[in-house]
């Protein structure tokens, strides 16, 4: 791997260009100097050390690939794209790479004082909105090399912001479009704000158009803050192309009566390490996870959920199934942790993984670490393949192999489907699985 450090030029023309506010260009600077001496986050059980995660595009970096104008999706051979001008009048921002291509947020949260912008453009209209949050409450700059990284060669993202005590009836819905033909890296933040008491439900999607031989690197940090009393529903349907190797990371920072709740489809197609965190920081904050993932190919992924109650009474409870076919690798790490001071508190879990070949390679790690009494804590795990008396008594109604198969394995991630709050994103991520166990 290059000195990443020896990029500090390139960034430097980078911050300029996007027009950046000192306190920003300083942050990448100071990343940049760290990034080579800082270790890998742990992941328990998967080696991914070696992977092509900083293929950084230099040319990307100085603006040479800048794009300016509109961007027809299918006439550049990256597939069909929903028609923007015939979306519902919801909230939604949808970027190409580093480009925003659609951007609508109804007037009424605009006289709310909702924000719902890129990044960029935030950090130019309420620069101390950002600058309080970015990097530095959920995801510190210089927690490892991965998040240094990230925080050096950021090269787009979004920023959401809701008041205090607004409460969002209808969903903000972000799409994030990475274009598998490119070469530049996709480094893409995502920084969302719930002030106290506020209320709203998040969707995000990552979708690659496009897939080229060249292996291209992702690095995603989401950011969600909910201060004291905020109540924010995060659902995520991931399903980025089999060239982009990614490590993703989305962290809550949960204060005094707030609640993350996480829904998160992990359909990519290649290798993919995601850090899914919740830090309880406030008295009664809550998170719930819940996460299903698929596995194919030879692909690898590893999902590491962490919840640390750090707070009296808070409350973590992760639910996470996965499937894998064919030579996949699919490990799930579930990560209890409740801090000394945190009496009340509660941690539960289960991971579950079920395997569909003989060359399936899965893992379920469940563990705890409890530093205080007066507590509860739980966790199931277990990794299995399909129960053949559930296949035969399938068989003998009539069903082929395939279509009994795909009856077990939907009852099997059933329990996480019914679990997500969002009635529209369980009916998007069961099509989304259908397709991707028939491909």
């Amino acid at each position: 791997m290059a000195k990443l450090q020896d990029y500090l030029d390139q960034v430097n023309v980078f911050s300029a260009l996007k027009e950046e506010p000192e306190w920003m260009l300083e942050l990448r600077q100071a990343a940049l100097a760290k990034v080579d001496e800082l270790p890998f986050p742990k992941i328990e059980r998967v080696r991914y050390e070696r992977w092509p995660l900083f293929n950084i595009n230099e040319a990307a970096l100085v603006g040479e690939q800048e794009f300016s104008g509109v961007i027809d999706l299918a006439a550049a051979g990256l597939g069909a794209v929903p028609s923007f001008d015939a979306m519902d009048s919801h909230p939604t921002v949808v970027q190409f790479d580093e480009t925003t291509v659609f951007e609508q947020l109804p007037q009424h949260l605009v006289d709310q004082g909702v924000i719902f912008t890129d990044l960029f453009t935030a950090m130019r209209e309420v620069p101390e909105l950002v600058n309080q949050y970015y990097m530095t409450k959920a995801v510190p700059m210089d927690e490892d090399k991965m998040t240094a990284a990230h925080a050096a060669f950021m090269n787009s993202g979004l920023f959401l912001y809701v008041p205090k005590n607004v409460i969002i009836e209808e969903p903000l819905e972000a799409i994030f479009y990475h274009n598998g033909n490119s070469h530049a890296h996709f480094f893409k933040h995502v920084l969302i704000v719930a002030d106290e008491h506020s209320e709203f439900s998040y969707l995000e999607r990552f979708q690659t158009k496009g897939d080229q031989a060249k292996k291209l690197s992702g690095n995603i940090v989401v950011e969600v803050i909910a201060k004291a009393g905020a109540k924010v529903k995060f659902s995520a349907i991931d399903q980025l192309g089999v060239n982009i190797t990614t490590y993703m990371n989305r962290r809550g920072y949960v204060l005094r009566d707030a609640m993350v709740d996480w829904a998160i489809g992990v359909m990519n197609d290649g290798d993919v390490i995601a850090d899914f965190d919740s830090d309880l920081v406030g008295e009664g904050a809550h998170s719930e996870v819940k996460a299903v993932a698929i596995s194919a190919g030879r692909q690898t992924q590893g999902i590491d959920t962490r919840v640390t109650n750090k707070a009296p009474h808070s409350i973590g409870h992760i639910l996470q199934h996965g499937v894998i076919r064919e030579r996949g690798v699919l490990t799930f790490n579930g990560i209890g942790h409740i801090l000394k001071g945190a009496k009340g508190a509660d941690a539960q879990q289960e991971s579950r993984v079920l395997m569909l070949s003989d060359q399936a390679r899965g893992d379920a790690n469940p563990i705890l670490l409890i530093d205080e009494h007066e507590v509860t804590a739980g966790h199931a795990a277990s990794v299995g393949r399909v129960d053949p008396e559930e296949m035969y008594y399938l068989m003998s109604r009539g069903l082929r192999k395939e279509e009994a198969e795909r009856l077990v394995i939907r009852g099997f991630l059933g329990s996480v489907l019914t679990a997500i709050p969002v009635k529209e994103v369980q009916q998007e991520l069961v099509a989304v699985i259908e397709g991707k166990l028939l491909a």
